[in-house]
């Protein structure tokens, strides 16, 4: 969950209050899934939205950018964008001709755990959609020209979005030195010496590898019913042959054993400072005897704590109290595949030295580990986690989104449902907990970005967002 500001809302809290007092419960709030399975292996799940007549289908394969070896980093972002080159019946770009025409919208994006297809539509072209998803699946018509044209793209993409944002190179230099193996070491567009030697042969081996409907789940949620949707998915995927997968592997990052740091200079405004601590997501605390189920939704809460709109301590400390951050704000996933990063990403203000920023910041992390939160901060914080969650319902698409990748990462869409009871159930005792396990320097990656003099055009460029983890089409 990347955790922002909220603005021109009521306060949360005032929510969570009017949601308890009307019987809310998380029992009452969590939708009911269908879930099937096709004979081929192929899952499906389906869940009911019908306030609009539209649906969101979205097929997900189990294979990201976390997947890939050394040489080859990138190959599942290029294969996405290769997946609009058109199949053996279908000419390049007419997928997406096809669906506009039908009145609806399509994507894709790949991340470091899954890739994903996507179409949103009026519930009566389901049947294009998935028509035209399980064709691309088996049938993708991969052709030499194509990819040497469509590198060239990503490149592009690679430049405008990383080579030439100086954040953007902190990131993915930040992540590179974070992860020192294993998959999230290396950026999910891939290095650029590895997109300049992207082969065809080994683009047909990765797709034949992993899009097959035993390594797919397809979610769909909207207008509709799960009996007619399974016929509609018998129909098109049924008759896909499953293939023989390997296992995937899990391998994680070593263990970090002290502070590691790292200076990035480039064309820029102001500097940046990243700061990032290893802990556990739900997956890889399941894995280790040593971690505490709760753990991950206690970092949740602390994340929340000290990001969570302007109540949140490093706002309301170093933003508007000292005044020495323009900007502050924290990310942490609970549904990575592989451990995470607690990241807090801060933007000195104007003849503030990052160094006395970052000494700022751990501060208050300090505090964090020698005093528990208060009664009202825990209040708020799982307030808003109630909020967004009621907030998110609000989209098909999200709805959607969330079971993709709880079912993609391997944690399974149940899991979900367990969200809310167990923010509800963290006390100030478990954050304080977690503040002093994980946010420690043992633990600690710190990149800094020293700006250089920059040109006119790099100044443009320097305000475009940072990108994430996800590359969309």
């Amino acid at each position: 969950m990347q955790h922002k500001q909220l603005s021109g809302k009521r306060p949360i809290i005032l929510l969570l209050l009017c949601l308890f007092s009307l019987g809310f419960s998380s029992a009452q709030a969590t939708p009911t899934v269908f879930e099937g399975q096709l004979a081929n292996g192929m899952r499906v799940l389906v869940q009911q939205d019908h306030r609009a007549p539209i649906v969101t289908s979205q097929v997900w394969y189990r294979v990201g950018s976390g997947d890939e070896p050394g040489g080859m980093t990138g190959i599942s972002h290029m294969l996405e964008h290769m997946m609009f080159k058109g199949t053996k019946t279908l000419p390049p770009g007419k997928l997406s001709e096809i669906i506009a025409a039908h009145g609806g919208q399509e994507n894709a994006f790949t991340s470091r755990d899954y890739t994903a297809y996507f179409q949103t539509l009026a519930r009566e072209h389901l049947d294009v959609s998935m028509r035209l998803e399980a064709d691309r699946m088996r049938n993708l018509n991969l052709r030499a020209e194509d990819l040497a044209k469509e590198a060239e793209v990503v490149k592009e993409e690679r430049r405008m979005r990383t080579d030439d944002n100086p954040n953007a190179k902190l990131m993915e230099q930040f992540q590179a030195t974070a992860y020192l193996n294993g998959g999230y070491h290396h950026p999910v567009i891939g290095w650029m010496d590895d997109i300049n030697q992207y082969d065809i042969h080994k683009l047909r081996a990765w797709y034949q590898a992993h899009y097959a409907p035993n390594n797919a789940t397809l979610v769909v949620v909207g207008d509709v019913k799960p009996a007619a949707v399974m016929q509609l998915a018998e129909k098109h995927f049924g008759p896909l042959k499953p293939f023989k997968l390997k296992q995937r592997d899990y391998y994680d990052a070593v263990a970090q054993s002290g502070e590691r740091r790292i200076t990035v200079r480039a064309p820029a405004k102001l500097p940046t400072l990243m700061m990032g601590y290893r802990v556990p997501s739900l997956l890889s605390a399941s894995k280790n005897p040593d971690i505490a189920a709760w753990e991950p939704y206690a970092l949740e809460v602390l994340a929340g704590v000290l990001d969570g709109g302007q109540s949140a301590r490093l706002s309301k400390n170093l933003v508007r109290g000292e005044q020495i951050a323009g900007e502050v704000s924290v990310g942490y996933s609970l549904d990575s595949r592989l451990s995470d990063i607690f990241t807090i990403y801060a933007v000195p203000n104007a003849q503030v030295e990052p160094a006395k920023l970052e000494q700022a910041i751990r501060n208050e992390i300090k505090t964090l580990r020698e005093t528990p939160v208060n009664a009202a901060e825990l209040a708020r914080v799982k307030a808003q986690v109630i909020a967004a969650d009621v907030y998110g319902r609000d989209s098909v698409f999200y709805q959607a989104m969330r079971l993709g990748s709880y079912e993609a990462v391997g944690l399974g869409h149940e899991r979900l449902n367990d969200i809310i009871p167990a923010i509800e159930a963290i006390t100030a005792e478990q954050v304080q907990a977690v503040a002093k396990k994980y946010l420690v320097d043992d633990r600690l990656t710190v990149g800094i970005l020293d700006p250089l003099p920059m040109t006119e055009a790099q100044a443009k460029q320097a305000n475009t967002s940072i990108q994430g983890a996800s590359h969309v089409r």
